[in-house]
């Protein structure tokens, strides 16, 4: 396929950029990082080893710096950003699991708190930085099951211990924002512009970790046996990692260019109307690998999770321009097609899904392209 990840993209901002990306060898943050090297970044990766075996993050083996470290080693930390001398920096890494974080809620407070607070201490303290963008997820939003789409100003909350701990990231985040990087003081007293950004359910190829929907239904096939459902009916907001991610350029595109009008925080979820179950997901992801199969096992004792979730991205269609590219629907095929690739073809279709995406994105004149 014609490679059409050129390097003017996001008006091409990011070629010959130094950006560091926290949290590359996840799923999230391979793709980021892929992306990135795609249009001639310069990356450098601070991160954990791979979480999972296969790693996405391993077959892509990218050209680029790869520091292998916890972002709550306050002195590797600043020593990365110090001789790195990063332009930008994309804060992915955390714990990033909801049953986990049952089993082990110290390191997920930590992890997830401290760790983003040696971030931002580096952010603040090496001057080459000029945007910070910092991730975390749709659960830091306090989810009365409503049925509403939760936007930037509604209040924070989390039943579990990774939603508490993403909602005191937030706070924390904001806190250096009114302390350090205040709106009003850019350009006099400090030149960083800092935005926290949430987004849904990603999915794609290349994820294996555990408790997550489509890498479940992936190892059941592979190991030839049904995957065991247990909440059938959860809706989630559905979206391919590459909808994420090219909010996330887009939004630090922006804040390199120093317009300090967009700094602030947003969502970058799928269209609201596009309400998918997990039993709707497993069947549609069916059509594509019909080796596929599923049972429903509704546990009599489970722990709590949201069984709705909307986003409202309104904030970065009006102030951003940016939009989703693919449904839901063709989120979960090119996902369950990447797989099919990398198991039944030992192919690693992950370019090509790169530029089939951005392929679509040209048809709809998307912001970014």
């Amino acid at each position: 396929m014609e490679n059409l990840v050129d390097k003017n993209l996001f008006q091409g901002i990011y070629k010959n950029r130094k950006v560091l990306v926290t949290g590359h060898t996840g799923f999230k943050g391979s793709w980021l990082c892929l992306w990135l090297k795609q249009m001639g970044a310069e990356v450098c990766g601070y991160s954990l080893p791979s979480p999972t075996s296969p790693s996405h993050f391993e077959e892509l083996n990218l050209d680029m710096k790869s520091v292998i470290g916890d972002i709550r080693d306050q002195s590797l930390v600043l020593k990365t950003f110090e001789e790195f001398q990063p332009e930008i920096v994309f804060h992915l890494a955390a714990q990033p699991l909801v049953r986990y974080s049952y089993e082990n809620p110290d390191e997920t407070f930590e992890s997830n708190v401290m760790g983003s607070l040696r971030i931002y201490e580096a952010v603040r303290k090496v001057d080459s930085v000029k945007a910070l963008v910092s991730i975390t997820t749709d659960k830091v939003y306090h989810n009365d099951e409503s049925g509403k789409a939760y936007s930037e100003d509604d209040r924070f909350g989390g039943k579990d211990p990774y939603s508490a701990s993403k909602a005191a990231m937030e706070i924390l985040t904001a806190s250096y924002i009114h302390s350090f990087f205040n709106i009003d003081d850019y350009g006099s007293k400090h030149n960083v512009l800092v935005s926290p950004v949430r987004a849904g359910n990603v999915i794609g190829g290349g994820d294996w970790a555990q408790d997550r929907l489509i890498p479940d239904i992936v190892k059941a096939t592979i190991e030839e046996r049904p995957v065991v459902i247990r909440s059938p009916d959860s809706t989630r907001p559905w979206q391919h990692v590459l909808e994420s991610l090219s909010g996330y350029l887009l939004l630090g595109q922006k804040l390199l260019e120093g317009n300090s009008s967009v700094a602030g925080a947003y969502n970058f979820g799928p269209s609201v109307d596009e309400d998918i179950t997990v039993e709707q997901v497993v069947k549609c992801l069916k059509k594509y690998w019909n080796k596929i199969n599923y049972q429903i096992e509704r546990p009599d004792v489970a722990y709590h999770e949201a069984s709705l979730l909307k986003l409202d991205s309104q904030k970065a269609i009006d102030s951003l321009e940016w939009s989703p590219v693919w449904s839901s629907f063709e989120a979960l095929e090119n996902t369950i097609t990447w797989y099919k690739d990398f198991y039944e073809s030992e192919e690693l279709s992950s370019l090509e899904c790169l530029n089939s995406y951005i392929a679509e994105a040209r048809k709809k004149a998307s912001a970014w392209i």
